[in-house]
């Protein structure tokens, strides 16, 4: 049923309304989309099915809970048919946020948090520069996380 789904500018409306507060009531969303509360619920349950709304996350504030540093490592591999194996070690490394694999100066690009320098010290050395077909790494530490956003949707684009 979904498969033949086409989005349209109700469903970028309640998307825009979530991205913004993903604990918004249905009700709630309905109101501003002007449409029952019962067709969010059916066009969410449809967006999920498609694969575009993957669940809900918490975004946590890691310093209130001890992780000072925030940073990205670009991550130099021997030879690029390694990836599947190195993404897999990486995946044990619970620090390790995301990883992205890239095109310029890096192979893959990940983004971490520490409790301190220290702990970033031990997780480079003892964890991820120890992973088989890493050669070499490049560690930035973020300062200050000015933007964090999602996309504006473009009803235009649809």
């Amino acid at each position: 049923m979904a498969a033949n789904y086409e989005i349209d500018n109700i469903d970028l409306k309640i998307l825009e309304i979530l991205l913004k507060n993903a604990k918004k009531p249905y009700t709630e969303v309905a109101k501003q989309v002007f449409v029952s509360g019962g067709t969010v619920h059916v066009r969410m349950k449809k967006l999920e099915d498609m694969g575009i709304v993957e669940g809900t996350t918490l975004k946590l504030d890691y310093s209130k809970l001890g992780y000072d540093i925030t940073a990205f490592i670009g991550i130099f591999l021997s030879k690029s048919a390694l990836y599947d194996e190195v993404i897999a070690e990486l995946k044990q490394i619970p620090e390790i946020i995301n990883v992205h694999y890239t095109t310029g100066n890096y192979s893959m690009f990940a983004k971490i948090h520490c409790k301190d320098t220290q702990h970033l010290k031990d997780l480079l050395h003892d964890k991820i520069q120890r992973v088989e077909g890493i050669v070499r790494t490049d560690t930035m530490i973020s300062l200050e996380e000015s933007i964090n956003r999602s996309i504006q949707l473009d009803p235009k684009n649809h």
